[in-house]
């Protein structure tokens, strides 16, 4: 070969080489030589060249891996989601519906939430004398600063896990809800019910004295009573009543009244000035006060109020109950005294407060209830009988309503006290209340049967007697009542100077002095409809979230196999 020729051939040999470098070798080939390089010692051009290769190839290589590996998933997934699943069967009770039947906002769970099994707390049980001179009656007649009677709830529920569960029975409390609640039906309210308590409210706004109290007897217990009737209609501080700016400064003033009342005396124990002797008023100014927070979660308010319940808690009777004075070293029992206690237990609770020793005493005064309260011929009795059998009927709505606040409104014994009532009649005399007259004040007997009866006809899955039982009481009740209130001539101004009527209620028995006692316990009877919620539904299974531990609430429905713990 001439060197011509060699010439031409190096310089086609070295074009060859050029042309490589600017070659388009495509991804995948490009992809073979990276691999190869890497594999090449790192000192060498090819590795250099090969990690220079696998920078530009880095987009490329994560565009194809990352849909890939997307597919792969996409697959598992959907193989997984595919496979048969267990079916879990729900069962929904059907309601029949009442032509009157009020639908509610909530749903409601076909059968009563009951709690499970109470951890059994050990009681001292002292048998009373089987041959009693006569029959004590419920309300004893001392003093006439005396007072026993009434309950309420709050406002404001959130949650809660216990051995007991603590069922919030509050309702509803706006304009809307009122109306609702009134428009009439065997079951409900109407306008008269309604008029009724407005005239109430606006009496008492009349009545309230500068200091912000009730009355020149019972003070203390009278402002109790008030407030928890205004509480009951939604009037508060801050409310979103259209009567806010009349009754929200009258609730107000009472509850400023209770707290600058409160008191401890030199063993640091908290008391109310002007409370009557036994201290039924302490009870109903500390429900008072519970309620209160619940509603409008003053900070003073909570303070009283947790102050007050401390003072409850700490002092139960070793059998569980309560006594006149709140006197701990006594197992008298007396039931009258007892149930103020635990509604204000029930409302603290509710609202959040939570005491040192609050469950246990729950748990107590549940067992204290169903043995030693308990009669199978009066329902409840004011102080316990020899075999749980014999005493007055009287206080068996006391008895039941309890039980029912506290989640027990379907065991035996709250049963067996609803049938013992099942005959009783709205009255304001006692001797038109029942068969056999319990005697003492009649609207103390009807407040609690007003709340039983309501509890245990309007509940989801209501026995049809129950239903039956509640709307003859209730028929009644309207009817009476707007008859009795005792309209007075003069009207009440509002801010804006429009005038409205104004009435109280009055019992017909040997108090006549307590007009405050009677026409609230008669207004709070009218307003069951939205200030209760049946305690089976949802809303009212749910607590106010406490601290946990002992304060922590679990609700159980007994007719299911699973266990339901509401939380909102």
């Amino acid at each position: 070969m001439s060197e011509e020729e060699i010439i031409e051939e190096e310089v086609a040999i070295d074009l060859d080489e050029i042309a490589k470098k600017y070659e388009d070798k495509g991804f995948f080939r490009r992809l073979g030589d990276m691999f190869t390089g890497l594999g090449k010692p790192h000192d060498t051009r090819e590795y250099k060249l090969a990690r220079i290769e696998l920078q530009r190839l880095s987009a490329p290589l994560v565009a194809i891996i990352v849909p890939v590996l997307f597919g792969v998933v996409l697959c598992v997934v959907t193989m997984i989601s595919g496979q048969k699943k267990d079916k879990i069967e729900v069962n929904i009770a059907s309601v029949e519906e009442e032509t009157e039947e009020l639908k509610e906002e909530e749903e409601i769970p076909p059968d009563d939430i009951e709690p499970p099994p109470m951890e059994e707390v050990e009681i001292t049980v002292d048998t009373p004398n089987p041959n009693p001179v006569a029959t004590v009656t419920p309300v004893p007649t001392p003093p006439s600063t005396q007072v026993s009677v009434k309950p309420a709830t709050m406002d404001s529920v959130a949650i809660v896990k216990s051995p007991v569960t603590m069922k919030s029975m509050t309702g509803s409390r706006t304009p809307g809800s009122i109306g609702a609640a009134t428009r009439g039906g065997a079951g409900y309210g109407d306008a008269n019910t309604e008029a009724c308590v407005m005239k109430v409210l606006w009496w008492l706004k009349a009545k309230q004295n500068s200091d912000g109290s009730w009355g020149g007897g019972n003070k203390i217990a009278n402002t109790g009573f008030a407030i928890l009737t205004y509480l009951a209609h939604g009037e508060y501080p801050g409310s979103p009543s259209p009567y806010k700016r009349d009754f929200g400064p009258t609730v107000q003033m009472a509850i400023d009244y209770l707290i600058s009342n409160i008191y401890t005396d030199k063993d640091g124990t908290p008391r109310f000035r002007g409370s009557d002797g036994n201290e039924y008023s302490f009870l109903i100014a500390t429900y008072a006060l519970c309620e209160a927070y619940g509603m409008t979660k003053n900070p003073n308010c909570k303070e009283a109020a947790h102050q007050c319940l401390s003072r409850i808690v700490q002092n139960q009777a070793s059998t569980g109950g309560w006594d006149y004075k709140i006197n701990k070293s006594s197992t008298r029992d007396d039931l009258s005294f007892m149930g103020w206690a635990i509604q204000a237990l029930k409302a603290g609770k509710m609202a959040g407060l939570h005491p040192e020793g609050l469950q246990t005493a729950i748990n107590k005064a549940i067992n204290c209830l169903k043995k030693r309260s308990y009669s199978k011929s009066g329902g409840f009795t004011y102080t316990p009988t020899p075999n749980n059998n014999g005493g007055g009927t009287g206080l068996a709505g006391v008895g039941t309503l309890a039980m029912q606040l506290l989640g027990r409104g379907s065991e035996p014994e709250s049963l067996n006290a609803l049938e013992v009532m099942r005959d009783w009649k709205p009255a304001f005399d006692a001797a038109d209340l029942a068969p056999k007259s319990p005697g003492g004040c009649p609207q103390y007997y009807c407040y609690y049967a007003t709340q039983c009866k309501y509890q245990a006809g309007m509940k989801a899955g209501a026995l049809k007697n129950d239903e039956i039982t509640w709307q003859n009481w209730n028929v009644a009740m309207k009817k009476l009542y707007p008859s009795l209130i005792k309209d007075l001539p003069e009207k009440v101004q509002d801010y804006t100077g429009k005038e409205h009527k104004q009435g109280y209620f009055e019992n017909k028995d040997a108090h006549t002095s307590r007009p405050y006692m009677d026409t609230c316990l008669a207004a709070l009877q009218l307003m069951v409809y939205y200030r209760y919620l049946p305690t089976t539904s949802v809303k009212a299974g749910a607590d106010e979230a406490g601290a946990g531990g002992e304060d922590a609430a679990q609700a159980i429905d007994k007719s299911k196999d699973v266990a339901v713990t509401v939380d909102i």
